[in-house]
Formats: C-alpha cells, sequence, structure tokens
C-alpha cells in the first residue's frame, strides 16, 4: 500500500510542474517577446560622402539620382575601387520595395546576372531620359540595363520594384 501513494504522488507533483512551466512559458510569450508583424523601419542613409568619393575615384561616370522625391529612401551605399570599381546605391521605394543603382567595370554579363540576381536578356527595350534600355527579367530581381554605358562600365537599375518604378529611378540618374 505504502507504495502505491508515493507513485500517484509522485505522478500528481509532475503534472503540478508541467503546469507551472506551461504557464510560465505562457507568460514569457505574451510579454517578454515581441510580436510586431511589420518589416523593421530601415535607416535613410546620406550618400553624398560616398558619391563624391566614387565620382573622383570611379573610371566611369557614376551614376546617383536627382529629384527623387523624398518618400525614395536610400537605404545601403558602397563604392569598391578594389573590385572593378563597383557602385552600389539601394533604395526602399514608397511602397516598401527594393530598388538599386548597380554599376562596375566586371565583365558586363556576369555583373547583370549578379547584379539581377539571375534574370535574362528580353527582347523589350525603352527609351528613358534619352538612352535606351534593355528590360531584364525571371530572376530574383527585374531589371534595367543601359545598353550602351560610358566609360567602359555597365550600368544596371533592379530590384524588386516594378518596371514603373525601375523606370522612375531611371528618369532621375544623373552621370557625372
Amino acid at each position: 500500500m505504502a507504495g502505491s501513494n508515493g507513485k500517484q504522488k509522485t505522478a500528481r507533483d509532475m503534472i503540478l510542474s508541467l503546469a507551472v512551466i506551461g504557464i510560465a512559458a505562457l507568460v514569457v510569450y505574451f510579454f517578454a517577446i515581441p510580436h510586431d508583424d511589420h518589416a523593421p523601419d530601415l535607416k535613410r542613409v546620406d550618400y553624398s560622402v560616398e558619391l563624391a568619393t566614387a565620382r573622383r575615384a570611379a573610371s566611369y561616370p557614376v551614376a546617383a539620382p536627382e529629384g527623387l522625391p523624398g518618400s525614395w529612401k536610400a537605404t545601403s551605399v558602397r563604392f569598391r575601387g578594389d573590385q572593378s570599381d563597383a557602385w552600389h546605391l539601394g533604395f526602399d521605394a514608397p511602397d516598401g520595395q527594393y530598388v538599386a543603382v548597380e554599376q562596375s567595370t566586371q565583365k558586363r554579363s556576369a555583373f547583370i546576372a549578379e547584379a539581377s540576381q539571375g534574370a535574362k536578356a528580353t527582347d523589350v527595350t525603352e527609351k528613358i531620359a534619352g538612352r535606351t534600355w534593355i528590360r531584364y527579367t525571371g530572376g530574383r530581381y527585374d531589371a534595367l540595363v543601359l545598353q550602351d554605358t560610358p566609360g567602359g562600365s555597365t550600368t544596371v537599375v533592379a530590384g524588386t520594384g516594378s518596371f514603373t518604378q525601375l523606370a522612375e529611378m531611371v528618369k532621375a540618374l544623373k552621370l557625372a
């Protein structure tokens, strides 16, 4: 008889322990873990210093937008002179999509594949701001690629944004 009473007590203690642990887990879940479902707010970056550096150091005219509405937020910038004069300027578009300006003296086909993350050329071209741009699609990003880039570089405007947004970026680009 003494043995069965001890087993009942052990089972009851185990159930009480599990209940206490479950309540503690619920408290942590509801009060200590954030449950915010929206994307984090991306910080705006000032790219003026990097742009000035790139324009002095690059072997080609560096592209950057002028006159874009304030709803376009620059979120990333870098110039790598030691890596084929690679220029990158990324933006958060007004609707939360991503649009980037990419330039490099790297081999054209390899650079386009990298900048567009695997997109392929289409037969569609667009005349934007007096220049011919080729549409690329099918990769992670869609892209517009400048047909004749000055200075031996390749210019790509790519991202998750629509072709309308990519064209808006292209219209704002100034090469200097």
